[in-house]
């Protein structure tokens, strides 16, 4: 096992470097890499069942990282997109696939399985070719982007299928056995679900206030893997347990964190799982069949540009669009290589047939790039439309660009995204304190958990688009440490440090930060106008709101988010928080006026109801069931005030 492994990983550096060399993607270079290796050539390998084994994982970690990708926000905002162009594409274009395959004799489990292989297209390459040649943000590249989000939720119901249809002697029970399938499908989402919904929040609460990465990383990966247990457990995929563990943690504020933590793993694994894949490729098939490979491969591209395309256009959306989606989205993708390796391991493929897929979907890869690249020429001169048919539109839900991306969510992180927000100015929030996270998002501030040093966790928050990063903690190591992960990321960007005095002003400049502004108060002012005046806003207003915060002084800080790390800061008990309550069923003061809620040393700063609109507090006010009510004031009072809104307290002092 020892002496396969070496060979494997010296020939996928080997493959990996001549291949970027060549500008191809590195799926291409690993699945390479098996077939040299595999049997039908130098049949270097001998540990094929340990290699498929590790294989399996890298479906599991790909399948939990897409999972984390699906946020049932960004769905319904791109519904029309996804469920409309989407679903039209991926039943088409099966459809079609099944009955080419029909005609060429093969069986109806063969042709399903088939026809779901090269429905699908490869979202890694599509965003990696779209996003370098920046047209992510294009008509053609949000439209692509729709579709292949349909393409990945519809490998879900394939990997329950297939395993179904591969069982022998079930033709007259087919109906039961995908029927008993999918109940236990649906057992397993609500059970995973369920425990994701009311168990995980406090696992990964309690395992990131350790402050411990070590432990925090394999938190992530025993969820992982027991999700992917249980479904096997049902008999079912465990890729499909991948998936619903990671969707299940993909609208917490901790998926940033964990996609950046799990990637190292899954990267490899799926190196492997591809080089698994190629040594399926036989040498002998593809010089007997290479006429035919060709023709299949002309054909597949062909047939899924044009289904594509007729989805696009039955939803109205421009002929040039769609004709550029369908040529951008004309290749095979990596999960139709899962489901090749899935119905070979269930015998549904004999090796000529799984040879000549792998081909297919290897070559129409390569294509990718040189394709994407001239896909709106092609379309254009097709169609003889102008190039302003593919104006840039404003970016997808959950993408950034040309952004503030700050860097801690203390008093001073707090200050600065208030003004942005009046602004209208776009930014996202980064703080490792899970305290803190918690308690800003429960008062409706968007911020997300991340360690800001990560490299993964600032590729996460678009720091190659970004327009502005703020280091707002005063950490001369840890500020250090980021400006060079920054620098190599970005050389570009403008970066502002907050620093408690000046000693440290000279390395950090050297080190690329483009200014540094000292002291908590009127450092957090000098910054905010800085972060106004880079952002474009006019500079008579940048001095009229900073005048004004100067007149009121302290009283315009409204507080701040309490978390783990303000015990170790000078005069922090003395500084009034936020804390934000959420009234339940039961509580008594549900349908007592808000006004008449009333202790001393404590007020209430805003009240939103269940369905997040906020409410003007006036005479007439009640309280509500699901009302979030936020609270300023001190530490202790805040305690006391929240057990009497929640009816654990019944003498209220005066």
């Amino acid at each position: 096992m020892l002496n396969d492994l070496l060979l494997l990983l010296f020939f996928a550096i080997v493959s990996v470097l001549i291949f970027k060399r060549l500008r191809l993607s590195n799926i291409v270079a690993y699945l390479f890499t098996g077939f040299i290796l595999g049997p039908s050539l130098l049949n270097l390998l001998h540990s094929y069942h340990e290699i498929e084994l590790v294989a399996e994982f890298g479906i599991v970690f790909l399948m939990f990282s897409l999972g984390l990708e699906f946020s049932l926000n960004k769905l319904i905002k791109m519904s029309r997109a996804v469920f409309g162009i989407g679903a039209l594409q991926v039943s088409t274009s099966f459809f079609l696939f099944y009955l080419l395959c029909q005609f060429f004799d093969l069986s109806w489990q063969q042709a399903f399985t088939v026809a779901g292989v090269l429905t699908m297209s490869s979202t890694a390459i599509i965003v990696k070719v779209l996003s370098d040649q920046q047209r992510l943000q294009s008509r053609t590249g949000r439209l692509a982007i729709s579709i292949l989000l349909f393409q990945d939720l519809a490998v879900v119901p394939f990997l329950i299928i297939i395993p179904i249809i591969a069982m022998p002697g079930l033709e007259g029970e087919i109906v039961t056995a995908l029927s008993l399938a999918f109940v236990k499908g649906a057992v397993a989402v609500a059970v995973i679900l369920s425990v994701g919904r009311w168990l995980l929040p406090k696992f990964f609460d309690e395992m990131a206030s350790l402050r411990f990465d070590e432990i925090f990383i394999l938190s992530t990966l025993f969820v992982t893997i027991l999700a992917a247990w249980f479904t096997q457990l049902l008999g079912l995929s465990m890729a499909l347990g991948a998936f619903l563990a990671g969707m299940m943690l993909g609208e917490s504020h901790y998926r940033h964190q964990i996609s950046a933590d799990i990637r190292p793993f899954k990267d490899i694994l799926m190196a492997i799982f591809f080089i698994s894949i190629g040594t399926l490729l036989q040498y002998q098939v593809l010089i007997d069949n290479f006429g035919t490979l060709i023709l299949i491969v002309i054909g597949v591209m062909l047939a899924k540009t044009l289904t594509i395309t007729l989805a696009a256009v039955i939803m109205k959306e421009k002929l040039t669009t769609a004709l550029g989606t369908g040529i951008a989205l004309a290749q095979m993708g990596e999960f139709g290589f899962i489901l090749v390796a899935l119905a070979s391991k269930y015998q549904l493929l004999d090796a000529q047939l799984s040879s000549l897929i792998i081909a297919t979907g290897v070559i129409s890869m390569m294509l990718t790039p040189l394709l994407v690249r001239y896909s709106n020429n092609i379309s254009r001169e097709f169609l003889h439309h102008s190039a302003k048919a593919f104006r840039f539109q404003k970016t997808l839900p959950g993408q950034f660009n040309k952004h503030t991306i700050i860097c801690g969510y203390g008093r001073v992180g707090q200050i600065v995204s208030r003004f942005l927000k009046n602004e209208s100015l776009p930014f996202i929030v980064l703080d490792r304190d899970p305290m803190r996270v918690k308690e800003a998002r429960e008062g409706g501030e968007m911020i997300e958990f991340g360690d800001a040093s990560r490299r993964e966790i600032l590729l996460l928050a678009g720091i190659e688009k970004a327009n502005l990063l703020i280091i707002t903690f005063d950490d001369l190591r840890r500020s250090m440490a980021l400006l060079g992960q920054i620098r190599a990321l970005n050389p570009s960007l403008k970066v502002l440090v907050r620093t408690k005095d000046d000693r440290g002003l000279d390395l950090l400049k050297a080190a690329g930060a483009t200014e540094v502004i000292p002291e908590v108060l009127e450092g957090s002012l000098m910054l905010v106008a800085h972060v106004l005046f880079l952002s474009g806003v006019p500079s008579r207003r940048i001095l009229q709101r900073l005048e004004r915060e100067r007149k009121i002084k302290y009283q315009h800080l409204h507080g701040f988010y309490y978390g783990q790390d303000s015990r170790s800061e000078k005069n922090a008990w003395h500084i009034e928080q936020l804390h934000a309550v959420t009234l339940t069923a039961g509580t008594e003061q549900i349908g007592s006026y808000v006004q008449e809620f009333q202790l001393a040393g404590v007020i209430i700063k805003s009240l939103h109801r269940g369905n997040g609109s906020e409410v003007n507090i006036s005479e007439k006010v009640l309280f509500e069931v699901g009302d979030l009510v936020l609270l300023q004031g001190d530490k202790d009072r805040l305690e006391l005030a929240e057990k009497i809104l929640l009816g654990k307290c019944y003498d209220v002092p005066v």
